[in-house]
């Protein structure tokens, strides 16, 4: 299923933006979590995602990493067909604190509400990607020391 060159578990644990590419083309960024050998993105009604994934679900997807002072590029390119299942608040809570911190209490309102609004009433489900395929690649390079 995967090219690995690096632990890809501990790379899609880190706090990373990916890209969704959806049919049309349109791509938009996210904020996910890789559990369950899966991905995970928050949508509902609101948001185009969710109805562009309803009309197909096929989907791609992109996280990827370059930081020029240390050569570090690594990615994850996953793609297959998304579905929208019933968003739980554990799983929630666990993607939000990833990338806002453990206290809740610092959040903006706007995520908080995800918790605690009713998810039936808002809508709020998840978007589920189980990759068909999944290639993961190290394109690192050394960096040259500027002799000083």
């Amino acid at each position: 299923m995967a090219s690995r060159d690096f632990d890809v578990d501990a790379f899609l644990r880190q706090p990373l933006t990916a890209r969704m590419a959806t049919s049309g083309p349109t791509v938009r960024p996210v904020w996910f979590l890789w559990e369950d050998e899966a991905f995970w993105v928050l949508t509902g009604p609101w948001a185009r995602l969710f109805d562009r994934v309803k009309d197909d679900p096929k989907v791609a997807l992109v996280v990827d990493e370059c930081d020029l002072a240390t050569g570090r590029v690594r990615q994850v390119i996953a793609r297959g067909p998304a579905e929208l299942v019933p968003f739980d608040v554990p799983r929630g809570r666990r993607k939000l604190s990833r990338y806002l911190g453990a206290d809740e209490a610092v959040w903006d309102e706007r995520f908080v509400r995800y918790l605690y609004d009713d998810p039936g009433e808002r809508g709020t489900m998840w978007l589920r990607l189980e990759p068909v395929s999944l290639t993961a690649m190290d394109l690192s390079y050394s960096v040259a020391s500027s002799g000083k």
